[in-house]
Order: structure tokens, then sequence, then C-alpha cells
């Protein structure tokens, strides 16, 4: 089954803008959904779900785990955040006008970000040669960063 990914939504700035942006789809403005953006705005890393939960509970430790996945699914199919997969880890999300690729060290974890024009020539290759479009985004080249090489 193949899934395409929705666009990314107009570059948002603030937790507001995503709040607005949740409303005029037909979402609502929770107090977990709130807390889960703000976490978002916050930490500028990749975080994963259970990060963001931790996050979330040491405000309000009543919302549930399948509440922050569901919301970040939800904040996903609207493009305000896009999840990479970390080469032996599980999913990681940040704020999707932040985008960017992501270089993933083998041996230590250490993700590193990248801008998208590095991936400019393997996305027009695979683009003409092979009729399929990338998405730098969703996935991590892994190998070993260079500290981890020289050792």
């Amino acid at each position: 089954m193949s899934r395409t990914r929705p666009p990314l939504a107009p570059d948002v700035q603030t937790v507001e803008d995503v709040l607005a942006l949740v409303r005029a789809n037909g979402g609502r403005s929770t107090h977990a959904r709130r807390l889960l953006v703000s976490a978002l705005f916050t930490r500028d890393d990749h975080m994963t779900a259970e990060e963001l939960a931790a996050d979330v509970h040491a405000v309000a430790p009543d919302v549930h785990l399948s509440t922050i996945y569901r919301n970040l699914e939800e904040l996903e199919e609207l493009g305000v955040i896009a999840h990479a997969h970390r080469a032996h880890g599980p999913a990681t999300y940040h704020l999707a006008g932040r985008g960017h690729g992501h270089l993933v060290c083998q041996s230590c974890d250490n993700t590193i970000d990248v801008p998208d024009t590095l991936f400019r020539s393997l996305v027009r290759l695979a683009e003409e040669t092979y009729g399929f479009a990338v998405d730098p985004h969703y996935t991590a080249i892994s190998g070993r960063c260079e500290a981890c090489r020289g050792s």
C-alpha cells in the first residue's frame, strides 16, 4: 500500500499558529494538544513520542500516551510536524517548518541535521532513473560519524 505524505503546512511560527491551523481544519485546541505543541517549540531537537509525553506529563500527568500519539498523527497530517526514522531507534518528531535531512551514526546513534541541499543529487537521480520521489525528511542516512570513524 503506498502512502503519500501531505504537503507541508505553511511555515507556522508559534503555538497559536498551530492551534489556529488545527481549528481551521476542524480540530480542537485541547489542553493536551497545547502542551504537546509547546514542547515541540520549546525543545529545538528531535524528540520521541515518549520524550514529548514526559514534557507533557511534567505539567499534566493525566494525559495518556495514546493521546500524545493521536495528536502527533494529526499534527503530521496537517503538515505541522515531520518524523524521521533513525537507524536503530524509535521515530523522532520535529517541526516541519524546520525541515532538513538526517545523518545517523550507526555506532553512537548521534543524529546530524543537514540542509536539504545535500540530497539534491539523490532526489534528482532517483526521480530521473527510477521515477521515485525521495523525501529526505522521512528517513535518515546511516553511517559513521567522524568521531566514531577515528576510534
